[in-house]
């Protein structure tokens, strides 16, 4: 009788054992993004678009800022893979400096699903899904082309980004269109307003004869907007951009910026989201993902404009 009572209590004993390693219901998968730099409102609504996705199937988003740091990028994917997480999304401060970081989430069975910037080892992603950045500096070009068909321009560009790197090929694909239009010269501006203002104002003294600019993103054009006022220059340079973000609608409804070729960054993030899902669900998934993208001018600024 006592030998049948112990077996009761071991079997009783076990099986509590295991229900306590069953996960907690409701407590959602863990989904991860790591964004070259959050201090861009287009990566806040590319986060709020995968979130938006993700907690609606009851799961959970950890976000992640590399500050533009490449190592520390790398480290902060290191810890997240350590946590075996669902999915990553992984926005990449440097297209050719994440090899390392893929093969080890491949390794871990970890689907890596990049936005916004493409990595030059496709085949060690599930997917890459970013905006038609080609055709977003073709559109700037030709927005230019034809309020200064004779322009002389100077690019400041984010050369360690295959974002930016497609956006600069599609503006040169098509200034090869117009052979009044010339780039006087290409410099790095780091990708903010910060790092854009000095080499603007190093340009400008430079080149006399500038009258346009091709920053590659919104807070580049703004750093470009701050030096051409301080230089007296005002109303003398076009600046053509690409993003489309709020900042950047009014400085185009100002006169400061001519024009934006758009993103939609929620898009973005919505449909990465849904293809980490359906790869989760065993639905096949494309690899490379194009959003559409559209110019923004004074002309249907308003009609993007979500506030004061």
């Amino acid at each position: 009788m006592n030998r049948l009572f112990f077996l009761f209590l071991a079997t009783l004993l076990a099986g509590c054992g295991q229900q306590t390693n069953q996960p907690v219901r409701g407590s959602g998968r863990l989904f991860a993004v790591s964004f070259q730099t959050m201090n861009n409102p287009f990566f806040v609504e590319l986060n709020d678009g995968i979130k938006q996705v993700v907690e609606s199937h009851g799961d959970r988003l950890v976000t992640l800022d590399a500050q533009f740091n490449s190592l520390k990028q790398k480290g902060d994917v290191a810890d997240l893979l350590q946590q075996q997480p669902a999915a990553v999304f992984l926005n990449p401060v440097n297209w050719e400096g994440v090899k390392g970081t893929l093969i080890e989430a491949k390794r871990q069975n970890v689907p890596i699903i990049v936005v916004d910037a493409p990595v030059s080892d496709r085949d060690l992603v599930l997917c890459q899904v970013a905006s038609d950045n080609v055709e977003a500096g073709r559109l700037a070009c030709e927005a230019l082309a034809r309020v200064k068909p004779d322009a002389k321009v100077v690019v400041l560009h984010l050369s360690v980004n295959k974002a930016c790197i497609d956006r600069v090929d599609g503006f040169k694909a098509e200034i090869a269109k117009h052979p009044n239009m010339k780039i006087l010269d290409v410099q790095e501006g780091k990708g903010t307003t910060e790092g854009a203002r000095p080499v603007m104002r190093d340009l400008l003294g430079r080149f006399p004869d500038i009258n346009a600019v091709f920053p590659i993103n919104d807070p580049s054009a703004l750093g470009c907007v701050s030096a051409i006022e301080s230089a007296g220059r005002a109303g003398q340079v076009t600046i053509v951009t690409v993003d489309g973000s709020q900042e950047a609608l009014r400085a185009i409804l100002a006169g400061k910026l001519h024009s934006s070729s758009a993103q939609f960054p929620k898009e973005i993030g919505k449909v990465a989201a849904e293809k980490a899902y359906d790869y989760l669900a065993g639905k096949p998934v494309e690899k490379d993902i194009k959003v559409p993208v559209k110019l923004i001018t004074r002309e249907n600024a308003a009609e993007f404009l979500k506030g004061p």
